[in-house]
């Protein structure tokens, strides 16, 4: 068995092979950018390497410093992960000639999947269902254009080393195949240096479906049932489930023996997943389900079969590589109940999922569910890497159940100020398409802007936001507005939601008492009004059902309690900002003043930061005097200004931040020595 395992990778999955290694009584080297000096990976692993700058062609992807790496870390082994250079056969090559052992496929194997075209021509002589298309060496014009044309449009023409959707287009039209094939080449030469292609018949209804399957080096290869990876955008999966809706035992048995006879061509070790395309037209059928290509590594939601299987995929991967037989033969492999698996990104859905960096100021993820991250609060999502934060997996009995569950996860995530896509996973989860089984790969395309907007503040957002921004007390002197002699009280909040002007009533206890709303059609400076009274009908969620049936469902990630019911969560109050947390997104309320003047408590001097903004204006300089209510530094925060004033007579011993600094709340940004000390 490996001793000494160092992982070539970061984030959730290096967290996740360390999980398991240190269950197994194996030492786990962590290998590490600068931007990830001080990341969760490294701080789980027993001993960690810096190899490189922060963009991953100058340290990830540099295959020679991770052999370095192992080597000046005393390990025995390495483990790819999925990314970066795990499915590069020189680097597994180079590996194995350095004496260590390589948790993976073969070199051999992994290079002759590498290539769709000649993977593809190898299944075929294997007996193992190919989409109808072309793969032929010539390349011109005068022979592609005749294969499209045998095929029958709409076509896809597809880089044959391509991968992620790059090097992929559809081409509907005999008379725009040429331009289409232009820009693939362009964009396949530049991704992979290779703009050789290979010409599919476009499938009118696809569903992606893909079979896990595992070998050893005595000869066995077996399955672990299928996943359906259907849900994409740009061609990049986003929730994953096992097993496929709508699969019936027939079509099961054959895709997964079609898995297994392509693993065996290939003489395949390790962990690797054959992907398939069905024509879901009509439904699954056994003879409408082709091969579409093969990942020699682990993948990315992987988790799905581990929880219908109970099988731990990376400890298999690691009994493997020593040279053990298979854990469980294929009689003796089942399946139960259902997962579904939902990936949480740092992107923005509503602007073209557009990522999304920043530190994680708020990171408060849900429990009753597995979840996979590599990352927690404080931590930065940088540009350098891909934007995939999270991974939340429900596992229950039924399909309904589990889908019910990963809604209500997705809904319980709170992140600020990196926005996310859990309210846009929330609604593909509640979609009734989804919820019937109807999924291809064109859904969310369908679905567009329902999925995709971006939400407006609730009733019950509102009211918890404009009751956060009411004093403490009952007195008149502690409201905000409308204390007048001998008149009805009223509790009205007038605040900012971004360029809108908010005026809200917290609940009444009077609920026949009218709203004090905005006249019709009344904008405020910045932009148009919400208005909202107590009368608002009550939006709350109900609790969504959880029956796992008695049954112990595998943990390898962290799993907590159930999630609360969905209501809007006050999850940062301050004089300057309240956030409320609801259906995934957060919602950033503050005061209605275009400009504020705020000094500093502190008795040592330090004015920080009352808000995460940036810093647009300094006033002062070190060694400055300066008395109570000087302006020191301006601040902008969701734009609007504040002024920092100074809270006493005294100098100015530092100032720690400059014009254009993005800060966070409560960082110190000026120190000032009272006068006489």
């Amino acid at each position: 068995m490996v001793k000494r395992l160092l992982i070539a990778n970061r984030g959730e999955i290096a967290c996740r092979i360390i999980r398991t290694a240190r269950r197994m009584g194996v030492e786990t080297i962590a290998v590490f950018s600068d931007a990830d000096a001080g990341a969760l990976h490294v701080r789980m692993a027993d001993g960690a390497v810096h190899i490189g700058p922060s963009p991953a062609s100058e340290s990830y992807l540099d295959g020679a410093k991770i052999i370095a790496a192992a080597k000046e870390s005393g390990a025995d082994a390495i483990h790819p992960g999925f990314g970066f250079l795990s499915e590069n056969a020189q680097f597994a090559q180079a590996v194995m000639d350095a004496g260590l052992t390589w948790v993976g496929p073969d070199p051999a194997s992994i290079e002759a999947m590498g290539l769709k075209d000649a993977a593809k021509r190898l299944m075929a002589e294997a007996g193992v269902p190919i989409t109808p298309g072309y793969m032929g060496e010539d390349q011109s014009l005068d022979r592609l254009i005749p294969a499209a044309d045998e095929i029958g449009y709409p076509v896809l023409i597809k880089a044959v080393a391509g991968g992620g959707g790059k090097g992929m287009r559809r081409v509907e039209r005999k008379e725009d195949f040429s331009a289409a094939l232009e820009s693939c080449r362009r964009e396949a030469k530049a991704a992979f240096g290779d703009d050789r292609v290979l010409i599919e018949k476009y499938i009118t209804r696809p569903r992606h479906i893909e079979v896990q399957v595992f070998g050893d080096r005595h000869g066995n290869v077996v399955h672990l049932f299928e996943r359906d990876c259907s849900v994409q955008r740009r061609h990049q999966k986003v929730i994953e489930e096992a097993p496929a809706p709508g699969m019936d035992e027939v079509t099961r048995e054959a895709i997964c023996a079609a898995a297994v006879k392509a693993a065996q061509a290939v003489n395949y070790v390790g962990a690797g997943t054959i992907e398939f395309i069905a024509d879901a037209t009509e439904g699954l059928k056994p003879d409408r389900v082709w091969f579409m290509e093969m990942n020699t590594r682990l993948q990315v939601e992987h988790p799905v079969t581990e929880q219908i299987t109970g099988v731990d995929l990376v400890e298999w991967q690691l009994r493997i590589a020593a040279g053990e037989h298979l854990p469980k033969s294929q009689e003796d492999l089942r399946f139960s109940g259902w997962s579904v698996e939902a990936r949480l990104y740092a992107e923005d859905p509503a602007r073209d999922f557009m990522p999304s960096t920043g530190r994680l100021e708020i990171f408060d993820l849900p429990g009753g569910v597995r979840v996979e991250t590599g990352v927690e609060r404080g931590d930065a999502i940088t540009s350098f890497y891909d934007p995939m934060i999270a991974k939340l997996i429900a596992t229950c009995e039924t399909r309904e159940q589990a889908v019910d569950r990963l809604r209500a996860a997705c809904e319980a995530v709170a992140i600020y100020p990196v926005k996310t896509n859990a309210a846009f996973l929330a609604r593909v989860l509640g979609n009734a398409e989804f919820r019937a089984g109807g999924v291809d790969t064109g859904f969310i395309e369908r679905h567009g802007e329902a999925l995709t907007r971006s939400g407006e503040p609730s009733a019950q957002v509102l009211e918890l936001a404009a009751q956060s921004f009411l004093p403490e007390g009952q007195g008149p002197w502690q409201r905000l507005v409308g204390f007048r002699m001998n008149a009805e009280q009223r509790r009205e909040v007038r605040m900012r939601f971004g360029d809108s002007l908010v005026l809200a009533a917290p609940p009444s206890s009077d609920p026949a008492s009218p709203a004090h709303l905005l006249p019709p059609g009344e904008k405020g400076p910045l932009g148009p009004a919400f208005v909202h009274g107590p009368q608002a009908p009550n939006s709350r969620l109900p609790p969504l059902p959880f029956s796992p049936g008695g049954r112990r469902w595998p943990r390898s990630g962290r799993m907590r309690g159930a999630p609360r019911t969905q209501a809007p969560r006050l999850i940062r109050k301050s004089p300057h900002q309240a956030l409320i947390a609801y259906g995934g997104e957060v919602f950033a309320f503050t005061p209605d003043r275009t400009e504020a003047s705020h000094g500093a408590a502190a008795g040592d001097g330090a004015i920080a930061a009352p808000i995460p903004g940036k810093i647009s204006a300094i006033a002062v300089q070190n060694g400055q005097e300066v008395s109570k209510g000087d302006t020191l530094l301006i601040l902008e925060a969701m734009k609007m200004e504040y002024t920092l004033s100074a809270p006493f007579n005294g100098v100015v011993e530092e100032v720690t931040a400059a014009v254009g600094d993005q800060v966070t709340e409560g960082a110190v940004l000026v120190r000032i020595g009272e006068e006489g000390r």
